[in-house]
């Protein structure tokens, strides 16, 4: 499972015109899903976003996670962050999910970051969705569960 985050003062979610997701302050997260993820990605993603510490304390430094600023999360699905773009010129999107897994994992994602007393908006799934967002900093991390550090 890989998140793509952005750090942002705000960012919204439309389909066909209509705002699905809208957010303040906090991070935009971008969530794809491999065809071999399971739910102990998400939950390990979901503390690993949840506990980052990129918002600023009163000295300006970085020290602080979302929820300590009352941030909120805007998750957006994007089967596009596993694009291979080793060969040729066109993506090869064959370590992606299909869709009953990616939607069954984005899903257990976000019941899982709500559970944490976090607001959660979200993206459509399998829809065209158009993204604004205003970076703040600018901040933005790739995090990844296949990079998991085992004790």
């Amino acid at each position: 499972m890989r998140a793509l985050l952005q750090r942002v003062t705000e960012a919204r979610v439309e389909v066909a015109g209509r705002t699905v997701g809208q957010i303040g302050a906090g991070l935009l997260v971008l969530l794809g899903i491999a065809r071999t993820d399971t739910r102990a990605d998400a939950d390990y993603l979901v503390g690993k976003v949840l506990g980052l510490r990129i918002f600023e304390d009163g000295q300006g430094k970085m020290n602080l996670a979302v929820q300590e600023v009352n941030g909120a999360l805007l998750v957006v699905p994007q089967f596009t962050l596993y694009g291979d773009c080793r060969k040729g010129r066109r993506p090869d999107y064959a370590a992606a999910a299909p869709p009953e897994l990616a939607r069954d994992l984005y899903e257990y994602f976000v019941e899982r970051a709500r559970a944490q007393s976090i607001v959660v908006e979200t993206g459509m799934f399998q829809a065209k969705m158009s993204v604004s967002l205003v970076n703040d900093g600018p901040v933005t991390l790739s995090c990844d569960s296949d990079k998991i550090v085992k004790p």
